[in-house]
């Protein structure tokens, strides 16, 4: 059964429970636990933390606390029961534990291990603190450790200043806010204070002086281990003053025996001594505690024979010393004594034993020997604080141990009366004395006794030092061997007071000889008396005696037999006439000295103090006596004080007419001297003795009448110190005139209180008169008035005794009253003034209620004299913030709302105003930054506030009505309001208390929120209707809106318990004054208008405080002002103009988010649905709705660490949004500054650009003047657009995009023409050319396009559930697509498939990327199908301006045929269209439409033929219309390609399939379209018979075979085709000639292993022939599957040996033709997993490789020729490359990229045709097919692409921009070495690598030099118009046709006459005579294969069999070791 519990209410949790059980609570151990029930050993409750959850826990897993419960019941509430510093610590702890944690993260290593070391300090003092074993002053101390420890940490960690007094925390509603204030302050620095208190303070007034605190020394002798002595031992403590060379505190002395332990038993474990007294200032002196270690034993120590044993002898032996300096540190802090090991020193010389201790400090070593171990004295040390008695109660095992106190020689600080005191310290200094006729000198010994004045011996008379017993005969030391001994020993006297007068000390002098008798012998004797004849004390200082002879006989029992005799030279002086027949002769020639020291309360050795303590003796003298008192010394008299002070009262009594005035002088000049900082603290004593020992009881009569009698004077005389000093010493002639009077009422019952009363009330007209003079004139009058204020108010107190408090309050308020104006006296009198008014407010008597309603009307109108004319701020500030302390904590009493209201009449207004002044003057400092007058400070607007703050927080409602209703007028009332206001906006804005007064902050606000709630009504009274005042309302809602966005008030921010508490404590203020703005708002009626639109932004701010109190609040406030506007302008676009455009800015400042969004249409739809404007409100709040959404998404991108594509996107997106839906135009050019500015960053020049002409097209040629804008001057609209399309010109310009530029230049030509601007015009147009230019001869990469789907709702809003086309970067393949697009969402799921996604993926709470490529579908195919436009110019407008894209995806309709699967092979077509076309302001443009089409088998067949025809007619043209002598390796390949992959199936495949009589019966509709194939086909072979006639016109006569085979091919191809295509049956002559048999090539590879197929690339001859030769089908492209950009496998065992061979693409295509038109997928992952793998090898390489599109004539490259024909050499070379090994090739020129293949999206299908023999055919003739890379210029040497590559006139070229390198840095090339075998001689250096369609062709094994050296290059790299194919200078005419029959004669001729205009290569074919190549960067080397070199740098190679070829070389020397290693790499690869 469950019972609520009774007692068990609060727990800590001892050990974690994990809440196994149903209902089971889990705890964490520590965790604080509330307990509700209880149930057989469970509870049942709450964790702290979690307050919301209940559940139960076992009971013994709990520690119980005691606590206070409140509100019993259900919602009771428990606070623990223990010391509130310790919760504090606790809540802290666990505020800082997650923090710390987090310190980690940050790597704020140094503040982590620093606040680990403090919280585990805090967790130590905690447990100190909890165990309750600590004294009062422990537990202290332990709060102050633990606060400075919580005030540090939570300084470092940014948390909130804790205001505390005395250690705990203090609660804010208890003390007023000036107080708290001041509590702020001084919390930071109370660390400090706490640690380093001067002791002699100045106490402030109203303290009671404070004694400043003593410091001992615990020093206790744990052992002597330095025992080599052998003999008893006295050990000396005592405390040395280096500086002033003297012993300050009496000796220590303990005794020990031979064993080094105590020779008394009961000391062991009690040798111990406190050393007392000791000041601040001695602490901080060089002191060191000195050890004197003196024998008792032998003459010597080691010699047995001096002297008898039974005789012993004190002797010195050694010494040790420590520095307190050095100990203090370690021990102030400890509460434990701490050991130190002092090392003995012995002394070298008996001489200077005197000094030792010295010789040791200063380190002189060579008077001193050190001990040979580091054992010595082990003591022990421990450093107290406190009284005495304070001590002894806090310490009482020290006393028990039997601690000797060591007392100071001379007085501690403070001398308290009854402390009694009689000790003299006499110290033996030095001795001279007569050898006496012996050879060696004497050891003499001296004996003192105290002899009374009867010759007694006194006893016990005689200490050596404190911790043993007193004795009565001293024996000092003896020097061995001195006749002039130094003993510098001190011997304290402590003789009674009545035995000191008539006692003497007398001293003998023995000579202890070391003979065997060893007797000591008397030789001499001296005196001295301990009084002078006059009652003085023997003075303090050294006194030289005379010593008398005498010896063993001499008898000194009748001690008058040498008293007579003078004692010392003085005392000569006295007595001249002294008989000489005396017993004692006095030794002349012998001397001795002492010195003296007396610490004595009771004997003075001041002769004229002692004549003022016994005047009674000089009656005539008393007038002389009392005036000599003045040149008394301060020690004296404090010493003698009470003796004095009763003296001289009884000197009054004894003739008040004659001594009055004297006493009165003497006593104010003793007053004053306690004034004196030196006698500041024996004030006490004076205290004390008015109080217990004072009995004057008439002299208050007298002390009023001088007093008044020096006050009355004060007008009149010039001097006026002695008034002064009376004035000064008011405080104290008060006490002694108030204490008398008592003690007189006491004697007599009350007599003459009248005349009392009224002698006072004389006394005070007296003091007015005083203070009313008119002092200007005089200064000496300043100085008496300044010392009466400053006394003054020290006299209430004393009044208060002997008046009611109404009757003291109005002496002070007339004094007060009678001061002149602040206007009639002087600023320091002001000062003085103000001081004495403070002190006043600070004094008891302001404390009482009754007073103040006297005071505070007088206190008032001077501090609002003062504050008017801003004077003495900071003094007028202290003295308010005292009395709002003293209202505060008596704001109970009845009196005290008169009192406050008091305050608010003459204070609130002033107050400010004042404030308003200052902090106007300190944001003006702020400006200036000058030099601050201090009243401009931080400090001072502190004050102040906390001032206005108090004062507003004591107002009640009443106060406030009063002080409405006492404004006479409206304007008076909106000033006022003015002021309240725009001071609290102030406080808001200027941050008047720093951000971690939390405290402070929130007080702040709950102040202001109360008392805006009180002035708003007065406000909508008074200024709503007839009186509306816009500056009132404006200034009131301005200040809302600032307070309601407060930071301080942000909770949302601060950890849930802080904001419990806030919550708790204010509630959400927040919504407080939400509240009052709407009420407010709502009641300005039809004034609303006046705050349209100007107060929409600043609400739209309130509204976006994330509390959805204040949203619900607000938000419906925009529907009113709708409403309004809509009402009085018929439409609301104020309203709403302003709302977008503040929006835009708030949200990007970080306010607002989702739920905003929502909450505003919400309830504006809501609101707007009952209008009749419903529509329009509809249509704007969604579209404000929609603009959050895309601010929202903005902000999210450009805060986080957001990728350049999120953050365009989102830019695009909004701007869009900006333009098209709201027509925001401003903010639309905004955003597109901001966009244009990304793709800058993201170097995307050409999306700048056209970001930029958005704005730029908004602008018209016009005059029109336009304002400042951006960072835009103001300037005309004709000139920003000028300078516009001149800065986007510049941009097309950096982006390569020439073609959109230069409509741009013709714009501005136009515009500079129309103004006859000659010279912009002339710079435009050659700007123009310029571009033109770069367009033929520079080289540009042609990008790749992706298609993206983003699909899922975690996708920001702009991008979900949408598809999008990309440009993508230069050299970016799709893998490195795919990969960059997973690093920018990295929670994205990559799709595996190209199928359109269904609901379930777009709905779902995920994020899923779908990547392919696309192919670009050019708009203008007309300059595409041009034959006589250069490819350059094709190229750009194959992929730019480009807005519909293609992907292509193979699939099989009905059953697959196995033999021919071209059959049932179809294609799918997406064709994509974009909402813009591509490049444009963005990389990426949204798919607006998508269309999907089924390509029929046979229609494809017809696009690819047609496709390849029109291939090789561009191709043969290009042939017949150049002299191309020689090198036709293209067209070697293209035929090659062709024929072979017709006779291995190609055209085949389709006859098969579609001339098949099944397939026409079954298909009838088909007719047509294979008729359509069949005369293609026809064609064809046409095409390809023209084209043999071409090859063999100009076939090298060493590649007849190759001719040969080729022909007998096209026989095989025509006879297969023949039946069905009858118009082939007759063949050209050139095509006759025997067959090469293919076997033969193919053996020649076969023995290849599979690590050098590796490296073949994959249109290798090799990889080529071994997939074309057996492939099921030579139409290649039926392996593909449907993902497009695949791994062809064949069925050759080539492929299957290779496991990294390059991979061709697979294609939806179905030709051996390459289709120009379809277009692979490039779905990467869904490739077969073996072909995945493979492909995955490559990675890499493909991430890199340039991009590639299937173009008409892009496949045939023309490979460069000599000028004179071929090289001899060289279709033999070609031949053995044919059947020698095969080498990759490898180019110094090229970029990896350049050199790497393509995974290229273009359909390879069956690419047979052209692009799998082309490299073949390349191997055997040398040639070299570019991909499209950038261009490079190679070394002389090697062949470029060029026909007339080594024509010179090439070198004319005009220069033009360098091309884009694939790094955007720029790179250090890397040049060749010039012995190098760079060119090639085994195969491995083709010029540049790669087939037209991103294949690599191999360079033959052979090298080929030319006979002429080319001319010296003069160009720079890109220069040369690398696509120039003319041959001479002046070739104009155009094509001829391409004729297909040979039987015109002139086509083979005309190749060698007919001139061709230029016409453009594909890209990347380079001039021969270029520049140095641009850098490229590095790649992986092998190790270099060893190469022949001869002399000229010709290179041999045995793999040539030693035919060597000549090469110019002319390559840079540098990078040789470089070169050297890449040239060993590539040979390496080729030896493989």
């Amino acid at each position: 059964m469950w019972t609520p519990t009774e007692e068990e209410k609060y727990g800590v949790v001892i050990c974690s429970f994990r809440g196994p059980v149903p209902q089971g609570l889990v705890l964490e151990l520590g965790e604080t636990v509330q307990i509700l029930e209880k149930c057989e050993g469970w509870y049942r409750g709450v964790s702290i933390k979690k307050p919301n959850v209940k559940g139960i826990f076992p009971a013994n897993y709990i520690h119980l606390k005691k606590a206070v419960v409140s509100n019993r019941g259900q919602y009771e509430t428990v606070v623990p029961l223990e010391d509130s510093v310790i919760t504090e610590v606790t809540a802290t702890l666990q505020e800082w534990a997650a923090l710390w944690k987090q310190l980690y993260v940050k790597h704020k290593i140094d503040l982590f291990y620093k606040l680990r070391h403090v919280m585990n300090e805090l967790i130590d003092l905690r447990r100190q603190l909890l165990s309750g074993h600590l004294t009062q002053d422990q537990v202290r101390e332990v709060k102050r450790h633990l606060t400075v420890r919580l005030d540090w940490g939570n300084e470092h960690l940014g948390l909130d200043l804790v205001p505390r007094k005395d250690f705990e925390v203090v609660d804010s509603d208890q003390i007023s806010v000036s107080d708290l204030y001041k509590m702020h302050l001084s919390s930071r620095h109370s660390v400090q204070q706490s640690t380093s208190q001067v002791d002699t303070i100045r106490p402030r007034h109203g303290e009671a002086c404070r004694l400043p605190v003593p410091h001992h020394f615990f020093l206790s002798l744990k052992s002597f281990t330095y025992n080599t002595i052998g003999e008893d031992a006295d050990v000396f403590f005592f405390l040395y003053d280096v500086r002033e060379g003297k012993q300050i505190s009496e000796r220590f002395l303990v005794r020990l025996n031979k064993n080094g332990g105590p020779k008394n038993p009961e000391k062991i474990d009690r040798m111990c001594a406190l050393f007392t007294d000791l000041s601040s200032k001695d602490m901080k002196k060089d002191l060191y505690i000195v050890a004197h270690v003196i024998r008792i034993g032998r003459m010597l120590l080691n010699d047995t024979r001096k002297g008898p044993s039974h005789l012993c002898y004190r002797r010195p032996y050694g010494c040790a010393v420590l520095s307190v300096m050095d100990v203090i540190p370690s021990i102030s802090e400890l509460k434990e004594e701490k050991d130190f090991v002092l090392k003995v020193y012995t002394c070298n010389n008996e001489n200077e034993w005197y000094q030792i201790h010295e010789n040791i400090i200063r380190k002189s070593s060579t008077k001193y020997t050190a001990p040979s171990s580091n054992y010595g004295l082990i003591i022990s040390l421990q450093l107290l604080r406190g009284e005495m008695e304070q001590i002894r109660r806090e310490y009482p095992m020290i006393f028990n141990r039997g601690v000797a106190v060591t007392r100071k020689i001379g007085f501690p600080d403070v001398i308290m009366p009854g402390d009694i005191r009689n000790d003299l310290y006499l110290t033996l200094e030095k001795g001279d004395f007569e050898r006496g006729g012996k050879s060696v000198q004497k050891n003499i010994e001296v004996t003192m006794y105290v002899l009374y004045a009867d010759g007694e011996i006194l006893k016990e008379c005689i200490s050596l030092g404190s911790g043993e017993p007193s004795r009565s005969v001293y024996h000092s030391f003896v020097l061995y061997h001195s006749n002039s001994p130094r003993w510098g020993e001190v011997i304290k006297l402590p003789i009674p007071i009545d035995r000191f007068r008539g006692s003497h000390l007398r001293f003998e002098f023995r000579h202890c000889s070391t003979k065997d008798k060893g007797e000591k012998k008397l030789f001499g004797f001296a005196f001295t008396p301990l009084m002078r004849d006059d009652g003085t004390t023997l003075s303090d200082d050294i006194h030289e005696l005379y010593v008398y002879k005498c010896d063993e006989n001499s008898t000194f029992n009748n001690h008058a037999l040498y008293l007579g005799l003078p004692c010392c030279k003085e005392d000569y002086n006295g007595c001249p006439n002294i008989p000489s027949s005396l017993i004692f002769q006095r030794s002349t020639k012998e001397s001795f000295s002492v010195s003296t020291q007396l610490s004595s309360t009771k004997l003075t050795q001041n002769v004229d103090l002692l004549a003022l303590l016994k005047w009674k003796a000089y009656p005539d003298r008393v007038m002389d006596i009392l005036g000599r008192l003045r040149h008394v010394s301060g020690e004296e008299i404090v010493k003698f004080l009470q003796d004095i002070l009763d003296t001289l009262f009884v000197i009054l009594d004894d003739n008040t007419e004659k001594y009055g005035l004297l006493v009165f002088q003497s006593l104010v000049f003793i007053i004053n001297l306690l004034r004196d900082s030196k006698y500041f603290h024996f004030r006490p004593v004076m205290d004390t003795y008015i109080q217990k020992h004072f009995a004057g009881a008439l002299a208050y009569k007298e002390l009023i009448r001088c007093l008044k009698w020096y006050m009355d004077r004060s007008a009149e005389l010039v001097r006026q110190d002695h008034i002064q000093e009376a004035m000064r010493a008011l405080e104290y002639l008060f006490k002694f005139i108030v204490q008398s009077r008592i003690l007189y009422s006491r004697a007599t019952c009350g007599m003459e209180e009248e005349q009392f009363r009224a002698s006072i009330q004389e006394l005070f007209q007296s003091i007015r008169f005083v203070l009313s003079l008119d002092s200007r004139s005089s200064e000496t009058l300043i100085f008496t008035q300044a010392a009466l204020l400053n006394s003054f108010p020290a006299i209430f107190d004393e009044l208060l005794q002997m008046f009611t408090v109404q009757e003291v309050a109005e002496f002070v308020r007339g004094t007060l009253g009678s001061m002149p104006s602040t206007v009639h006296i002087g600023q320091s009198m002001d000062v003085v003034k103000l001081q004495s008014i403070a002190r006043t407010v600070d004094s008891r008597l302001f404390s009482f209620s009754e007073s103040r309603r006297i005071l505070l009307p007088v206190v008032l109108h001077h501090i609002h004299l003062h504050l008017r004319q801003q004077k003495e701020l900071l003094i007028c500030s202290g003295i308010l913030s005292s009395i709002f302390s003293i209202i505060k904590t008596s704001s109970m009493e009845a009196g005290v709302l008169e009192e406050v209201e008091m305050m608010v009449e003459s204070l609130l207004d002033v107050l400010l105003q004042t404030l308003l002044t200052i902090m106007s003057k300190s944001q003006s400092q702020e400006a200036v930054r000058g030099q601050r007058c201090p009243q401009c400070t931080a400090e001072i607007t502190g004050e102040y506030v906390s001032c206005l703050l108090s004062l507003l927080r004591q107002m009640s409602d009443t106060h406030f009505q009063h002080l409405l209703d006492n404004f006479q007028s409206k304007d008076e009332l909106k000033e006022f309001l003015l002021k309240s206001f725009c001071v609290f906006r102030n406080l808001m804005k200027m941050n008047v208390f720093p951000r971690d007064w939390m405290v402070m902050r929130l007080l702040t606000s709950n102040i202001i929120v109360t008392t805006v709630q009180y002035l708003s009504p007065a406000l909508h009274k008074n200024f709503t209707e007839t009186d509306f005042d816009f500056k009132v309302w404006n200034s009131y809602f301005s200040l809302s809106v600032l307070f309601i966005n407060q930071p301080s008030l942000q909770l949302e921010s601060v950890t849930p318990a802080k904001r419990k508490k806030i919550l708790d404590k204010y509630g959400d203020m927040r919504v407080m004054m939400a509240y009052e703005l709407f009420s407010m708002w709502q009641n300005l009626g039809e004034h609303k208008i006046h705050f349209i639109p100007g107060m929409i932004g600043p609400f739209l701010g309130v509204t976006l405080v994330p509390q959805p109190e204040v949203r619900n609040i607000m938000i419906p406030i925009f529907h009113d002002m709708m409403d309004w506007e809509q009402r009085k302008n018929g439409s609301f676009k104020q309203v709403e103009a302003e709302l977008i455009d503040k929006l835009d800015s708030l949200v990007s400042e970080g306010k607002g988010d989702e739920n905003y969004r929502e909450l505003f249409s919400l309830l504006l739809l809501e609101k707007i649905e009952q209008e009749t404007w419903r529509e329009t409100g509809v249509s704007f709040v969604t579209s404000v709705t929609r603009l959050m959404e895309r601010l929202l998404d903005y902000r999210d991108c450009m805060k986080g660490d957001e990728t350049e594509n999120k953050k365009i996107g989102c830019t695009v997106n909004l701007m869009n949004f900006y333009k098209s839906e709201i027509n925001k135009e401003e903010m639309y050019i905004r955003y597109i500054h901001k966009l244009c500015d990304m793709h800058l960053q993201a170097e995307n020049y050409t999306e700048a650009a056209f970001t930029l002409l958005l704005y730029c097209e908004l602008l018209q040629w016009e005059e029109r003047p336009l304002r400042e804008f951006l960072h835009y001057p103001s300037q005309t609209e004709w000139q920003r657009k000028e300078g516009l399309c001149r800065k986007i010109i510049h941009y097309f310009n950096k982006g390569k995009s020439w073609e959109f530029g230069i409509p741009l230049c013709r714009e501005l030509a136009i515009q500079y023409e129309s103004l006859y601007d000659y010279q912009s015009l002339s710079w435009i147009r050659k700007m123009e050319a310029t571009y033109y230019d770069n367009i033929m001869e520079q080289q540009r990469l042609e990008p790749e396009f992706f298609r993206v789907g983003f699909y899922g709702r975690k996708f920001p809003f702009f991008l979900r559930n949408k598809e999008y086309v990309c440009r993508g970067h230069d050299y970016e393949r799709l893998e490195a697509f795919q990969q960059r697009m997973l690093s920018e969402f990295p929670q994205a799921i990559a799709m595996q498939h190209p199928n359109h996604p269904d609901d379930s993926i777009l709905q779902c709470d995920a994020q899923y990327l779908q990547i392919y490529a696309v192919t670009p579908i050019p708009d203008n195919i007309e300059v595409l199908q041009m034959d006589r436009v250069p490819d350059r110019i094709k190229s750009f407008y194959r992929v730019n301006n480009i807005r519909k894209f293609r992907y292509d995806r193979p699939f099989h309709k009905g059953p697959k045929d196995k033999e021919n699967e071209f059959k049932s092979l179809w294609i799918e077509r997406t064709t994509l269209t974009l909402t813009h076309s591509l490049p444009g302001i963005s990389r990426w443009f949204e798919v607006e439409r998508r269309e999907l089409v089924e390509v029929s088998p046979l229609e494809n067949a017809i696009q690819v033929v047609e496709n390849k025809n029109q291939e090789l007619r561009t191709l043969i043209s290009q042939y017949q219309h150049k002299q191309m002598h020689g090198n036709i390796n293209l067209l070697s390949m293209c035929l090659n390609g062709v024929i072979d992959a017709a006779v291995n199936g190609g055209i085949a495949r389709y006859q098969e399939a579609f001339f098949d009589r099944d397939y026409i019966t079954t298909h009838p509709g088909d007719a047509e379209k294979i008729t359509q194939l069949k005369e293609l086909m026809h064609e064809q072979v046409h095409i390809l018979g023209v084209g043999l006639a071409v090859h063999e016109k100009f076939v090298h006569p060493e590649m007849r075979p190759l001719h040969k085979k080729l022909v007998d091919q096209f026989q095989m191809m025509r006879s297969s085709l023949y039946h069905e295509l009858p118009a082939l049956d007759k063949l050209s002559p050139a095509c006759s000639g025997t067959s090469t048999p293919r076997s033969s090539m193919l053996v020649s590879h076969s023995p290849m292993s599979p690590e050098s197929i590796k490296l073949v690339h994959r249109h290798s001859p090799l990889n080529m022939l071994g997939t074309v030769r057996h492939s099921s089908s030579s139409l290649s492209s039926h392996t593909s599957s449907e993902a497009g950009n695949l791994v062809i496998l064949t069925d050759s065992s080539v492929g299957e040996t290779a496991e990294d061979m390059y991979h061709m693409q697979a294609s939806p295509s179905t030709s051996s033709l390459s289709s120009t038109h379809s277009a692979p997928s490039q779905m990467i992952n869904s490739a077969p997993p073996s072909a995945r793998d493979k492909y995955r090898h490559n990675r890499e390489l493909m991430m890199l490789l340039p991009t590639h599109r299937d173009r008409p004539s892009s496949a045939m490259y023309p490979a460069a020729i000599m000028e004179n024909g071929q090289h001899p050499n060289f279709q033999r070379a070609l031949f053995q490359q044919v059947t020698g090994p095969c080498k990759p090739c490898s180019d110094p020129n090229l970029s990896v990229a350049e050199k790497a293949v393509p995974a290229a999206p273009s359909s390879w299908s069956l690419d047979s045709g052209t692009r799998e023999a082309l490299p073949f055919l390349s191997a055997h003739v040398g040639s070299i097919l570019a991909p499209p890379v950038p261009p490079r210029s190679l070394p002389h040497g090697h062949y470029s692409l060029h026909f007339d590559a080594f024509h010179h006139h090439l070198n004319d070229a005009p220069p033009a921009l360098p091309a884009r390198t694939l790094r955007k840095s720029p790179l250090h090339p890397i040049p060749a070495s010039p012995t190098s075998p760079q060119s090639g001689l085994d195969g491995s250096n083709s010029t540049l690598s790669g087939s037209a369609s991103s294949g690599v062709s191999s360079l033959s094994e052979s090298n080929f030099g030319h006979s002429s050296e080319p001319p010296p290059r003069t160009d720079t790299m890109d220069s040369v118009p690398s696509q120039t194919w003319n041959t001479d200078e002046d070739l104009e005419t155009p094509y001829l046709p391409v004729r297909y029959s040979l039987s015109e004669p002139d086509v083979l001729e005309t190749l060698k006459s007919q001139p061709c205009r230029s016409h453009s290569a594909p890209t990347g074919v380079i001039p021969q005579d270029a520049m140095d190549p641009p850098a490229l960067p590095p790649k992986p080397y092998h190790s270099r294969h060893p190469n022949m070199e001869n002399e000229e740098g010709i290179i041999l190679e045995e793999d040539e069999k030693h035919r060597a070829l000549h090469r110019k070389i002319s390559q840079p020397i540098s990078g040789a070791k470089e070169e050297q290693a890449r040239v060993a790499w590539e040979h390496g690869i080729s030896e493989q």
